[in-house]
């Protein structure tokens, strides 16, 4: 079973999250900070992270370079969680460590497909 640390301090997102993920197979983690999320990141060692950029505390931008600097954590795939929806965000976000972007509001209908579809991309040049 896939284990995915959904980073979201917006509290109806992360329900929205948990059951959509758990409905699908995953095992969730949850985490509400920045610096919760690097913490789990390293003890829990997930598959995936999906990581909103606006946290209170450490941003998802640091968090994600936490974890990126961390043992073990340059193999998670981290998706971007987010309202910035401009052309340029997304691509700064993926200069600056993260395998995904994902626009906020959620589509229920999509989420999942959307993490997978990523994890795919990410698993070969990471399994090596």
């Amino acid at each position: 079973m896939k284990r995915v640390l959904v980073v979201e301090d917006n509290a109806n997102n992360m329900r929205l999250l948990l059951k959509l993920l758990g409905g699908s197979g995953y095992e969730t983690i949850k985490a509400e900070t920045g610096e919760e999320g690097v913490r789990l990141a390293i003890e829990e060692m997930p598959d995936h992270i999906l990581m909103d950029i606006k946290l209170p505390g450490i941003d998802g931008v640091e968090a994600t370079g936490r974890i990126r600097a961390s043992v073990g954590g340059s193999k998670a795939v981290i998706i971007a969680i987010t309202s910035y929806a401009m052309a340029e965000d997304r691509e700064r976000f993926l200069s600056q460590g993260f395998d995904g972007y994902i626009e906020k509001p959620i589509d229920p209908y999509t989420i999942v497909k959307e993490i997978e579809e990523y994890a795919r991309n990410t698993d070969d040049p990471r399994s090596g």
